[in-house]
């Protein structure tokens, strides 16, 4: 049996292989994969932008602020705002912070290098002084608790950076909606395609970060860095979110004695790839929050695909969720793609070879994720 398993995961291997030469996604081709996976990013990129706001807006007025009670108003503060955000009539932020707390701790090797840095505890013990000049007790307890602050201010940098990340990616999913209704995507390679075109053209963004105190700027994240789009956030973004993420509270025992979240993170898989579409709808699973957001924004088109299931809406988030799978997996071919040594349809044997030891490493992980059984 474990002989059999092998020999079709060889085969497996190899034909993912194959179909990523031919041009193929990992995820099949089929005219109800490109409405579900056009309809979902639809409602993802308009999510996104909501996303994308509030993490800057925090992360641009709510810097050492001990207590943000209203940072998900993005400024406008009103009673009814405040009812709607009591009663919880609102976009989920908290996902939007989920996704960049992982991030913050998984971690992205460029952006860290800097944030680890001297330079970097240099700019916030100025931001510090000057935000609490006429305050004698906050800069007491940042002279007894001093890396308290510039934690605070590597986080603030996270929340920025994932927000300037999901601004580029938001605008490239509503434009790919905007692209299939023109007749313009046609298959799933174009939809990769698409996607493809958006990461290189942003690929070299500079992402930066600066706060106001007073009259004056401080550049947390300097453009002269050379913090990056696709490198120092779109990769690590993959890596945190897709493959890694953390484990859901309520699912797993968080109990060091019982061993069931591993001891490195590195083997982490509870990443959106991986994830379980089923629970989804459960308290404590962090994708329902994004569910619940996506459901308000399905186009009519994916929203008849969903009611003509025997459970009609009675399943929409999981139903959601395993579109939103699909769709992710498209982003991970162009990430594939986007990353390969050579280009995948070389025919000069050294770069093959070069490829297949690239592809293989990907694949290896994703056989643990859900990919065979979105195309079963």
């Amino acid at each position: 049996m474990t002989a059999t398993f092998k020999t079709n995961k060889v085969q497996l291997t190899q034909d993912y292989i194959e179909r990523l030469e031919a041009g193929q996604a990992l995820l099949n081709d089929t005219p109800q994969n490109l409405v579900e996976v056009i309809g979902v990013l639809k409602s993802y990129g308009i999510v996104l932008d909501a996303y994308s706001v509030n993490l800057c807006y925090i992360a641009n007025t709510q810097f050492l602020k001990l207590f943000p009670f209203f940072k998900y108003f993005n400024g406008d503060i009103n009673p009814k705002s405040f009812v709607k955000n009591v009663w919880h009539d609102r976009i989920n932020y908290e996902y939007a912070e989920y996704c960049m707390k992982s991030m913050f701790w998984h971690g992205s090797a460029g952006m860290d290098a800097y944030l680890d840095s001297d330079e970097f505890t240099d700019i916030v013990e100025e931001v510090v002084s000057a935000k609490f000049k006429f305050n004698p007790l906050m800069l007491g307890l940042h002279k007894v608790f001093k890396d308290f602050l510039p934690e605070h201010m590597r986080q603030m940098s996270y929340y920025s950076g994932l927000g300037q990340f999901w601004r580029v990616m938001s605008d490239m999913f509503l434009t790919l909606s905007d692209r299939y209704d023109q007749g313009e995507i046609k298959d799933i390679p174009d939809v990769v395609q698409h996607i493809l075109d958006g990461l290189v053209a942003d690929a070299a963004k500079p992402i930066t970060y600066s706060v106001k105190v007073g009259q004056k700027t401080y550049d947390i994240i300097p453009e002269s860095k050379g913090i990056t789009f696709l490198m120092d956030t779109g990769v690590p973004y993959v890596e945190a979110i897709f493959f890694r993420g953390t484990p859901f509270p309520g699912t797993i025992s968080y109990n060091a004695q019982a061993y069931q979240i591993p001891y490195d993170q590195g083997m982490f898989s509870y990443g959106a790839l991986y994830a379980d579409p089923l629970p989804i709808g459960s308290a404590g699973i962090p994708p329902t929050l994004l569910m619940q957001d996506m459901r308000h924004f399905i186009p009519d088109y994916l929203m008849d695909i969903y009611r003509q299931d025997n459970r009609g809406e009675g399943d929409l988030r999981i139903k959601i969720c395993q579109s939103f799978q699909k769709s992710m997996f498209c982003v991970t071919t162009a990430a594939v793609k986007g990353l390969a040594p050579h280009a995948l349809d070389t025919t000069d044997p050294e770069e093959k070879a070069a490829n297949h030891k690239y592809l293989k490493a990907w694949l290896k992980r994703l056989f643990a994720s859900q990919m065979v059984k979105v195309n079963g």
